[in-house]
């Protein structure tokens, strides 16, 4: 993979689809209509998707492209592939809260090597560059020359004191019990695959998902993270998230900065 090319690819795409959601986001009304799983597509996901894949495709046709709004793509066998979720947190979008994301990463060997996650509305932009390190940057967004950068890293964290994120969504019992085993000093709710990034840049040293997720869901947000320092790992026996799994399902997970000992399951 000439990681130049794809770094320089899933920036540009990402911005791209991003427009095109706040574009829609924008409007007076959108239409939302509900997947077979119950949740809510609207008409910023398909059109987000439709233009990201159609790049992707036409950039590197001989690699495999997994995509949440494409059904026919979740039959693909795998290890080493594209992943897309052109719109993460769409609850978020429908009721207008900003903590939506537009999720683009390339998939090396069941490892999410290179991610790009974009919050449109929250103006902040997040990606792994061509070596691998991870970067915010800031500027206008250009589409084909990128502003100024930033290398992040993940916290050292106090023990004595963790600051926690989960989601804003998607909060339980179970999810409040685990977190109730630390520490905490502070806690934040944030929606979509941001919560990797506030892990990635420091601002928060743990994320504790006990739900439902998908591989598309996560794989930017992880290859994010893991340019800056940290790591996501299964919640049931702390062994490494893999990526290509059956129908892309995700067991439950933690993502964390190193500095925290994580407490069993």
């Amino acid at each position: 993979m000439n990681f130049e090319m794809l770094t320089a690819e899933m920036r540009r795409l990402a911005l791209e689809g991003g427009a095109k959601i706040m574009e829609i986001y924008d409007a007076d009304d959108f239409e939302v209509k509900t997947k077979s799983d119950a949740s809510p597509v609207t008409e910023a996901d398909e059109a987000a998707d439709a233009l990201i894949s159609a790049g992707l495709r036409a950039a590197f046709p001989d690699v495999p492209l997994v995509t949440e709004e494409q059904a026919e793509s979740h039959e693909i066998e795998a290890r080493t592939f594209l992943i897309v979720d052109p719109l993460d947190g769409t609850k978020e979008f429908v009721q207008r809260r900003g903590d939506f994301t537009v999720n683009i990463a390339y998939v090396s060997d069941g490892a999410p090597v290179r991610g790009v996650v974009y919050a449109p509305a929250r103006g902040r932009l997040f990606y792994t560059d061509s070596t691998g390190v991870s970067v915010e940057e800031t500027g206008d967004f250009d589409l084909d020359t990128p502003g100024e950068t930033t290398p992040i890293k993940v916290s050292e964290p106090d023990e004595a004191g963790l600051m926690v994120v989960a989601s804003k969504s998607h909060r339980d019992e179970a999810t409040d019990d685990y977190i109730g085993q630390y520490n905490v000093k502070d806690m934040k709710s944030a929606g979509s695959s941001l919560k990797f990034c506030l892990v990635a840049t420091g601002e928060a040293d743990l994320y504790p998902r006990l739900g439902r997720t998908m591989e598309w869901d996560t794989a930017a947000g992880h290859a994010v993270l893991h340019g800056a320092g940290g790591r996501v790992v299964r919640f049931d026996d702390h062994s490494p998230l893999v990526y290509g799994k059956p129908a892309f399902a995700n067991p439950f997970f933690i993502a964390y900065a190193p500095g925290v000992t994580l407490k069993p399951a």
